[in-house]
């Protein structure tokens, strides 16, 4: 396939190459002659491990040039890719000037064209750029989104140092487009890369890359974290991160990454709580371990003025514990948002089938006692209690049976969901809310 690449910086460069080893014929275009000259002599104009020897070797066979000339490189390619950079301003917000520049430049090109032509942005971007491309090369192209072109957006995970194995070798390939032709074309594009191809929603393609490296500085950081404090107490941190990440069930698993309310329990309350003192007596300042128990306070908040937002006073509530499965009540979230509602003048109704204020004993019992005195008026055994009694329903725990009695009996309530209790598609009522979708 003949594709162009728009900026012949760091992350154009590697696909340059890559992808004409891949097999493709490719146009390098940049505005910066020195760079052109660079790949017309078959070198190339970054320092990467093993991209001089490809650009060569690619060179060699005639499967990669560079020009300044940008709509020649449109019209001589089936798919082009904006690799411009997006640098931060001082306000922290992302210059996206490059990328709109560059679009209405191919738009240029493909007006002149009579063939559907793709434009894959590889560039970091902000949720939004897709639409506003796609109506930029409308405007200037003539053309109709779908039938003349169609923009796909592809964010790159390249690694500097191990860009050329980590573009062969990806965790998966993402691609997002409204266009199905052009998702087709782009499935052909990456047929050579041994690796998953995600064709996901256009906006989680454009901001899954900032979610990526924001958890990879919380890593590092939290890891650095937890370095000083090992340092302190006379323990060998990496020896203890090794064991750590042989903890493939939780601790480096998809476990505890979906999106709802708060934790609680009385497990990670209490040794978070533990951790932070242990860096306080120390005299060690740790902001990551510090806040977390704050932001998650901040996750109960938003709960409870969304629950106040909408503006009834008859509130039932799917679940008291602080998970399904249990009746353990101790640092249960949804304990502290019932309290407050409550003091608000709420009129509020329970169902928690394993919850039994008569059965529960020691700390459980006292904490709840502590927290809500006269928790038994408001607690019932009858799930159907809570439902018609109720103008909005909560649903804080994933218990066998929620998720049918919702569907068949709340098309006219409004369902707040914490958890994500996945309702049929064609049953998702008029008032669903989640609280993180």
């Amino acid at each position: 396939m003949n594709i162009s690449i728009f900026g012949l910086g760091y992350v154009g460069t590697v696909g340059l190459g890559c992808l004409a080893k891949s097999g493709h014929k490719i146009i390098g275009v940049d505005l910066n002659p020195t760079k052109v000259q660079f790949i017309n002599a078959g070198k190339s104009p970054i320092v990467e491990n093993q991209i001089d020897e490809i650009i060569h070797e690619q060179y060699n066979k005639k499967n990669i040039s560079a020009t300044t000339d940008v709509i020649s490189a449109v019209i001589g390619s089936d798919v082009s890719f904006i690799c411009v950079g997006t640098p931060s301003t001082p306000q922290g917000h992302l210059n996206l000037d490059g990328i709109y520049r560059v679009a209405k430049d191919i738009a240029l090109g493909i007006k002149q064209k009579q063939s559907f032509h793709v434009v894959a942005i590889r560039s970091t971007v902000l949720p939004g750029t897709n639409e506003k491309v796609v109506e930029i090369i409308r405007e200037h192209s003539g053309k109709t989104p779908g039938v003349g072109f169609g923009v796909v957006s592809n964010p790159e995970f390249l690694r500097e140092g191990t860009a050329v194995k980590d573009f062969f070798g990806p965790p998966f390939t993402l691609i997002g487009s409204l266009s199905e032709k052009a998702l087709d074309i782009m499935k052909e594009v990456y047929g050579g890369i041994n690796s998953p191809l995600v064709v996901t929603d256009v906006r989680i393609a454009e901001i899954i890359k900032y979610v990526n490296n924001s958890f990879h500085a919380l890593k590092i950081t939290f890891t650095n974290e937890v370095g000083n404090i090992c340092k302190k107490v006379g323990v060998d941190s990496h020896e203890l991160m090794r064991i750590f990440c042989m903890d493939t069930k939780l601790n480096i698993s998809p476990a505890y990454f979906k999106p709802g309310f708060a934790f609680g329990g009385s497990c990670l309350p209490k040794d978070l709580k533990g951790l932070r003192t242990i860096a306080h007596d120390l005299y060690l300042h740790c902001p990551i371990i510090e806040n977390i128990e704050i932001s998650n306070e901040l996750q109960k908040e938003i709960v409870l003025n969304q629950i106040i937002a909408f503006g009834k006073q008859k509130i039932g509530f799917l679940g008291l514990s602080f998970k399904e499965g249990t009746d353990d009540l101790r640092s249960s979230p949804v304990v502290d948002v019932l309290e407050k509602l409550l003091g608000k003048g709420f009129a509020v109704k329970i169902f928690d089938r394993n919850v039994r204020l008569s059965q529960l004993v020691g700390a459980n019992k006292d904490f709840i006692l502590q927290k809500i005195p006269f928790i038994s008026r408001f607690l019932t055994d009858q799930i159907m209690e809570v439902i018609d009694d109720s103008e909005v329903i909560v649903v804080v725990n994933k218990e066998n049976g929620f998720k049918e009695i919702l569907e068949d009996n709340c098309r006219t309530k409004i369902v707040y969901d914490l958890i994500n209790i996945n309702l049929t598609k064609d049953k998702i009522m008029p008032g669903y809310v989640g609280v993180a979708w």
